[in-house]
């Protein structure tokens, strides 16, 4: 059974940084898309970023320009550089595939909050 494991959140000051990463298991990791996805207290899950399996980056406008998507298919890791990091970018924060998460295999995800 496919599982994502998400860590690196915490509480970070407006203008932080933070670095998650995500840990798969029995996928093939080097052949499928990847995506980080976010969801905040009332609202929808939003995707963030993704990359293909050759590593072809797209980012939501939200994030453009702070974030940087980036994968180790040896490791089976995906990573996510949250550079100046604002109070919007608060939410819990979750990696699957991408196109086509797989829905059974959502994981815990991983806490962002930036406040002062």
């Amino acid at each position: 059974q496919v599982q994502f494991v998400e860590s690196g959140g915490g509480l970070v000051q407006p203008g932080g940084s933070l670095r998650l990463s995500c840990a798969a298991s029995e996928i093939i990791f080097s052949i499928v898309g990847m995506g980080w996805y976010r969801q905040a207290p009332g609202k929808q899950r939003e995707l963030v970023a993704s990359i293909t399996n050759f590593g072809i980056t797209n980012y939501a406008d939200s994030v453009k320009g702070r974030f940087t998507i980036s994968r180790d298919n040896a490791k089976k890791t995906m990573y996510l550089q949250m550079n100046s990091l604002k109070p919007e970018d608060t939410a819990h924060y979750y990696c699957n595939r991408f196109p086509g998460p797989m829905e059974g295999a959502w994981g815990q995800g991983t806490q962002v909050t930036v406040s002062s």
